[in-house]
């Protein structure tokens, strides 16, 4: 009965809370249910009291982004410095987020007394509440970070809250005291009064039913269906318009009614026939199951990586709303020794230097429990901050582990980098957007592009009948001019020849659009193109990228195959490297040669090579005072032939040849001389285990021989999966070393062309 100075809108509040809405009776519960899908959607429903601890009721979303909470309790601010309305929502987070507890952590070590200590993981078991700081190095309590008291302010709280503790050599006795302390018990009190929903107010105030949680469940089982559709397929979840008078309410809400149409049974419990307030369809709902998808998901993908390494693949990118992201990938060999490749997360970054990078990797490993030292391969875009020798990202992870080595990604297009290098050099970024320009141009309409096609049909013939060319079958193709882009594999080095190739049909056809008068509009950008297009500027470059794409392109389609033999790779690499050594040293005279003969041949004007250099539609200002010579071949040729020089050795350094080479022992169809790649992994293998290497790998080659099992086995994944299968006592060791090193050899995403075992 409320109090009589209530107003009447108190009243309604409290009657509706007190006397809910009746609901319909339910049906015949369903016979057949996912079991992961009712586990989640048990806890939800019925939580079960803690450990582990059940989801939380529904509060006022926060003012506070809790996403962005810092898992580092040593970077963790107090509660009491947020605001009071977000003090339970932080809490909630962090509750569901558990104790951080870095177990495969490497905990430093340093001097106490006479002796070098540190942290001792079996705390983690011993106390359930412990957790500990990569960042500082020290101990905090859990609880007591969240439910500490104000009055409860001294030394010895503090340590376990604000500072952390790291006396290592007093240690199981320290926190045991710190446990049996009134402080500590109070914390613990009020965390489990927090989960216990039964405790609450509300909860008093509205007592759900048997019926009202069974219709709940069924609404919530829907709807997550439905969800888990769109995830699966990668579609867009939110319409423009959702409200009820919206043609199209959205991918989910129609999904979901498309559902209910079709089905008489989950008609009865969704959208119309659901309480007004408890439909499961409004955007907050729609991210909240999102985002439990989500927690479901990374934990699978954790619990099966375990305590084993793994290896990293990130790129960052700027997003709609112009803001800087990176992801994360991991691959790993799972429990059965499959390789397996999964996403972990997207984490928004202020910049894009190697530090800012390198904080906002370990910040979300570390939020999974997973730290840098496992890592044991990395591979990046190639971006100039990723993978810089001196303070790249490379170097700063293979700083916290030394195994974690940088490969060139071969899912990346190699002659994406080495344009990206060239256009270091300013004469090459100049060539580029001429490219752009003339692609621009010509390529704007249907037309332009008809009007291509004719003049290459016309020069076609009249080369064939004064005989300059032969028909044949294959012979005579049609030609155009695509756009080189970065999602297009040798897009730059087709754009290149394309050009060389269709030369004086382009500029007949720039001609031509010069004197249409229909597209005066445009004259000023067709004329500037075309004196640039017949520049001698525009030629050099042209063929010197035509020239070192050309020589690099067989080592960049090898690295896309997927059933390319690394030993092939490893020679087209060296090859490659001697190619542009040759250049650099013994090609000039050749090159140029090439360049005049082409220029000559289509009236391009020469310019002496003593002469004072005078660059083509551009300001002398920015251009050092050189002649020709030393402008086009040492500023030119050779500066650009020495940064692909830089790039190839930095990419392909001697260290990641030899990791390769090494990697070719896996090869069946090679020997087993796999110690020198045992070397690479000190922290994996030890000193001990590499004497005995030798002797176990002769064991291991004659116990797969004797095995009918291992006949007919062709790739590695087929033996590694076996080698789990068998579960061989005299495999163990080598199986468990094999599938490390498999870790970092998947990474190249090679598969294996040789033959069986036998």
């Amino acid at each position: 009965m409320p109090p009589p100075e209530a107003t009447q809108e108190q009243e309604r509040v409290i009657e509706e809370n007190v006397n809910p809405m009746p609901s319909p009776p339910p049906p015949h519960p369903e016979a057949t249910q996912e079991q992961e899908e009712e586990r989640v959607i048990e806890e939800i429903v019925n939580p079960t009291p803690p450990p582990p601890p059940p989801p939380l009721p529904p509060s006022a979303p926060p003012t506070y982004d809790v996403s962005r909470l810092p898992n580092d309790p040593g970077e963790r601010q107090p509660i009491a410095s947020f605001h009071a309305n977000d003090h339970d929502a932080i809490r909630r987070a962090y509750i569901l987020r558990g104790p951080f507890q870095p177990y495969a952590h490497e905990f430093p070590k340093r001097w106490i007394g006479d002796r070098e200590r540190h942290f001792n993981f079996v705390w983690f078991h011993n106390f359930s509440w412990v957790e500990y700081s990569v960042k500082k190095d020290a101990v905090f309590f859990f609880v007591c970070y969240l439910f500490k008291n104000k009055e409860s302010k001294g030394k010895g709280t503090d340590a376990f809250t604000v500072k952390g503790w790291k006396n290592w050599n007093i240690g199981e006795n320290t926190l045991l005291k710190h446990a049996r302390s009134k402080a500590h018990k109070a914390a613990q009190e009020k965390y489990f009064g927090f989960l216990n929903p039964d405790a609450a107010i509300d909860d008093k105030i509205e007592k759900w039913s048997d019926e009202d949680r069974y219709l709940y469940k069924k609404r919530l089982t829907y709807s997550l269906r439905c969800l888990k559709f769109l995830l699966h397929q990668g579609l867009a979840f939110r319409g423009h318009d959702e409200s009820a008078e919206s043609s199209n309410r959205g991918n989910f809400i129609e999904l979901l009614k498309f559902v209910a149409t079709h089905s008489e049974e989950v008609n009865k419990y969704v959208l119309n026939n659901a309480p007004s307030n408890c439909t499961l369809t409004s955007p907050m709902i729609q991210k909240q199951i999102i985002q439990c998808c989500a927690i479901e998901t990374r934990k699978k993908i954790i619990g099966e990586l375990g305590e084993e390494p793994f290896a990293i693949l990130v790129d960052e990118c700027s997003n709609i709303s112009h803001k800087e992201q990176l992801a994360l990938c991991l691959r790993y060999v799972d429990a059965s020794g499959r390789p397996c490749e999964h996403f972990l997360g997207v984490v928004h970054i202020d910049d894009t230097t190697s530090l800012s990078l390198k904080d906002a990797i370990e910040a979300l490993l570390v939020s999974h429990g997973l730290t840098l030292t496992r890592i044991r391969g990395q591979g990046y875009d190639g971006a100039s901050n990723m993978r810089g020798d001196i303070k790249g990202l490379k170097t700063l992870i293979m700083q916290e582990s030394p195994s974690a080595y940088y490969i060139h990604c071969f899912a990346h297009q190699l002659q994406l980098v080495l344009v990206a290098v060239a256009k270091g050099n300013n004469d090459c970024v100049w060539f580029f957007d001429q490219v752009s320009l003339l692609l621009n141009i010509v390529g704007v309409s249907c037309k332009r592009h008809g009007m291509l096609r004719d003049a290459r049909i016309e020069n076609l013939m009249r080369a064939l009948d004064c005989g300059e060319l032969e028909t044949g079958s294959g012979l005579n193709q049609e030609m155009g001019l695509a756009r080189p882009g970065d999602t297009r594999w040798s897009s730059h080095y087709k754009a290149v020849y394309n050009i060389i190739a269709m030369y004086p049909i382009i500029r007949e056809v720039l001609f031509t659009l010069g004197e249409d008068t229909t597209v005066r509009a445009d004259w000023t950008k067709i004329h500037t193109m075309l004196g640039a297009f017949e520049s001698f500027d525009f030629v050099f470059c042209l063929h010197l990228m035509f020239t070192i794409l050309g020589y690099t392109n067989d080592l960049s389609e090898c690295l896309q195959r997927r059933e390319q033999d690394i030993l092939n790779a490893i020679t087209l690499v060296k090859a490659a490297k001697k190619r542009m050594e040759h250049l650099r040293n013994h090609g000039w005279d050749q090159f140029l040669d090439r360049v005049i003969l082409f220029c000559n041949k289509h009236g391009v004007q020469v310019p002496a090579m003593e002469g004072n250099y005078v660059p083509f539609g551009r300001s002398v200002r920015f251009v050092h005072d050189q002649n020709n010579d030393d402008h086009f071949r040492r500023a030119i040729y050779i500066g650009v032939i020495d940064q692909i020089s830089i790039e190839l050795a930095s990419r392909f350094d001697e260290v990641n040849m030899e990791l390769l080479s090494c990697m070719a022992a896996f090869d069946p169809s090679n020997s087993f001389k796999v110690r020198r790649l045992a070397e690479f992994y000190p922290n994996d293998i030890s000193s001990t285990d590499l004497l005995k290497l030798d002797f176990q790998l002769d064991n291991f080659i004659d116990v797969l021989r004797e095995d009918d099992d291992f006949k007919d086995l062709h790739n590695l994944v087929d033996l590694s999966v076996k080698l789990v299968e068998k579960k061989d006592i005299r495999c163990m060791m080598l199986c468990t070393c094999f599938s490390n090193w498999y870790c970092f050899y998947r990474w190249q995403q090679q598969v294996l062309k040789g033959h069986s075992l036998h």
